[in-house]
């Protein structure tokens, strides 16, 4: 075997270093804060039994290997399923992609255009960014939710395509921009707003179609990015937009065009999983119940300042230094509890933290018990926090 180049082992040794280096981890069979199923689908009997029911009652083959759907790859199954997703989201089409991470960099790596410009929050996710960096247009972060700095970079712009991207609920913070106030300053300035509902899907609005779709807001957002591996419990993405927008992604999204269409199954269970959001609201309410009750005890506990603002299933607490929030974590999982230390570069250096994440399945007596565990551990390690 070829030896490794130092280059690359000096990469890795820094990250041994700061204690930063990521592994694969082992399975672990703790109460789960970890994961992002929110609503339990990727658990349900149900939804599994009503997928192979559907494939055979449709009479729909398994294909072991398919194409590019602009090859032998865009089954039947596909238009269904996309036209059902448009009209559960009152958006004109849908387009699915193989993943969340295809979808963002499919869109921008293609949409913006040379001379355009794009206005990101600086805590987008990294497949934004990396989209972003496929792009041939420039692109400018700006302050987190801070409109008054998004403003600014705009108004130094004038006479250019500028593309808004935003995040209904930050993956690390959880957190949610206040978007009614920024489609008004997106509309005053001619703007394309763009936002990944990734872990709004299954948390907000009635039916659990997402936080545009609960402030009424979709019929002034330029694309919507909804990624189906966390509330929905299965693999894909859609982006949502007009039929102009679905057409150009079509012929020039390259994550798209090249690659393997999903499997008569996974769009299967795409459709089902949304048929259950449209049919069952349940799961969406106890999850809901959840996280007022998990705000309400970290209150009685004191704990309010250790955490980010958020009214949504992440939960984080800032807890600053790899080797500290991992010890923690360790904690965590010793009594039985899958709580995940989120490492820095992940998120900025001292921003290090532990993220809660909630489900519908999690009981109020697991909710104040990690949190009592949590109080306990901070205040052993340090007295007082």
């Amino acid at each position: 075997m070829k030896h490794f180049p130092e280059n690359l082992s000096a990469k890795l040794e820094i990250r041994k270093r700061d204690n930063a280096l990521r592994q694969l981890p082992v399975s672990n069979k703790g109460i789960d804060f970890s994961s992002n199923d929110y609503l339990g689908f990727s658990q349900s009997k149900i939804i599994f039994k009503e997928t192979h029911e559907f494939l055979i009652n449709n009479k729909i083959i398994q294909n072991g290997a398919t194409g590019s759907r602009l090859l032998s790859g865009n089954h039947r199954l596909y238009l269904e399923t996309e036209d059902f997703i448009a009209n559960f989201h009152k958006s004109e089409t849908a387009l699915i992609f193989n993943s969340g991470y295809d979808a963002n960099i499919g869109f921008f790596g293609s949409v913006p255009q040379k001379g355009d410009l794009i206005l990101y929050d600086e805590l987008c996710h990294a497949s934004i960014r990396d989209g972003i960096q496929l792009s041939n247009a420039k692109a400018y972060k700006f302050n987190h939710n801070d409109f008054e700095d998004l403003e600014n970079l705009i108004k130094r712009n004038p006479n250019t395509t500028i593309y808004i991207v935003t995040e209904s609920v930050f993956s690390m913070d959880g957190d949610c921009p206040n978007l009614e106030e920024l489609v008004l300053l997106s509309n005053k300035h001619h703007s394309y707003l763009v936002v990944d509902e990734a872990h709004a899907l299954g948390i907000f609005g009635l039916k659990g179609e997402g936080f545009v779709q609960m402030l009424g807001l979709q019929d002034q957002i330029f694309a919507r990015i909804m990624t189906f591996g966390k509330g929905l419990g299965c693999h894909g993405a859609a982006i949502l937009g007009s039929v102009e927008l679905k057409d150009y992604l079509v012929n020039f999204a390259r994550s798209f065009i090249y690659t393997t269409g999903l499997s008569p199954h996974s769009v299967a269970t795409i459709l089902v999983a949304y048929q259950h959001l449209q049919q069952d609201s349940a799961p969406i309410f106890k999850l809901r119940e959840n996280i007022v009750y998990f705000n309400q005890q970290k209150n009685l506990l004191s704990l309010k300042p250790l955490f980010v603002q958020s009214k949504s299933a992440i939960q984080s607490a800032i807890i600053p230094g790899n080797e500290r929030v991992k010890t923690l974590a360790g904690q965590f999982q010793e009594k039985g509890f899958d709580v995940k230390a989120i490492l820095s570069p992940t998120v900025p250096e001292g921003q290090e933290r532990l993220r809660f994440c909630l489900h519908n399945y999690n009981s109020t007596e697991e909710i104040s018990e990690v949190l009592r565990l949590l109080s306990t551990f901070v205040f052993m390690a340090h007295g007082s926090f």
